[in-house]
């Protein structure tokens, strides 16, 4: 299985448009202490031919415009097949979009993320302006699903989708109850080989996913923010990185306390926020990351599994 980091930037990438926070300043002067990234989505692949996205971010224009692989090789083509969603965010949805120009997808999401994009979504109605344009396939939630193109044909690679703790998108709060389905962890795998695992946003981890975690031979997990209160103590916001339902890395119950147990996958952290000291390079948050064994995801990044 072939996989590569198109962007692993939270919402609003880095540096931010509207943040003048240190990390973004650095990125803005061109420091060589961190690096620019787009936001947050991975492509996979099981033959390098046929593609599929987990999440469209809002910058999927400029990140297929950096990755051959995705290159159209015809007059009118696409390598990619397909786009899963985690969850109904708009920095994981609004790329979708931008793949409006008459060109057959299939979308791999819960039942609730449909719901959520076409029942509360006019835009939808420009990825069906044809018969077969997005072909949908629902996610149950611990089924494992053959990832397959507009053709029907299977592409090698399986899907799992597993609840993970979160909530729904802020545009969707207070339009329907809290369910298991707003958010899920993906787990790709190419039978009969071991999974990568895909945990953008994650309030919580739990006994039960750092187990199914321990299964995989990559995880990518929500490196938002590495504070609770980093937003409020930087003077960029109010809410805690528990508000916004996601696990702070740093801390008593953190993610990085917990990552660390985990022998045996290879870990990075992505979806990590502007205002993450973790991004500068040679920043102690930085060193304490690498020196637990777990890696940055980066943009352009690419793994053979």
């Amino acid at each position: 299985m072939r996989v590569r980091i198109l962007g692993s930037a939270a919402g609003g990438g880095f540096p931010q448009w509207n943040c003048g926070c240190e990390p973004c300043r650095l990125a803005r002067a061109g420091s060589p202490r961190v690096r620019p990234r787009t936001q947050d989505s991975i492509a996979v692949s099981a033959d390098g031919e046929r593609w599929f996205l987990l999440n469209a971010s809002p910058d999927i224009h400029r990140q297929i415009a950096e990755t051959p692989a995705l290159h159209p090789r015809q007059r009118r083509h696409s390598p990619i097949a397909g786009v899963v969603l985690a969850n109904g965010d708009l920095d994981h949805t609004l790329g979708l979009f931008s793949l409006r120009e008459s060109h057959p997808l299939t979308l791999f999401a819960t039942d609730r993320v449909h719901r959520g994009l076409v029942e509360h979504n006019a835009l939808m109605r420009t990825l069906a302006r044809f018969p077969g344009q997005l072909t949908a396939h629902r996610l149950e939630l611990d089924r494992e699903l053959a990832l397959v193109g507009p053709d029907g044909a299977p592409s090698g690679l399986t899907i799992t989708a597993r609840a993970v703790a979160g909530k729904p998108p802020v545009h969707l709060v207070g339009t329907y109850p809290p369910s298991p389905e707003d958010n899920v962890a993906l787990f790709v795998r190419q039978p009969p080989g071991r999974a990568i695992a895909y945990a953008s946003a994650a309030a919580a981890l739990d006994d039960a996913l750092l187990a199914a975690f321990a299964d995989c031979a990559v995880v990518f997990f929500d490196g938002t923010f590495w504070s609770s209160d980093e937003l409020p103590a930087g003077g960029l916001g109010k809410a805690r990185a528990e508000d916004m339902a996601h696990l702070p890395i740093d801390g008593p119950g953190g993610s990085l306390e917990r990552l660390r147990r985990l022998d045996g996958p290879r870990r990075f952290y992505t979806h990590v926020n502007n205002s993450n000291p973790l991004l500068v390079e040679d920043s102690p948050e930085h060193r304490a990351v690498t020196g637990a064994g777990i890696e940055l995801a980066f943009d352009g990044l690419e793994l053979e599994i």
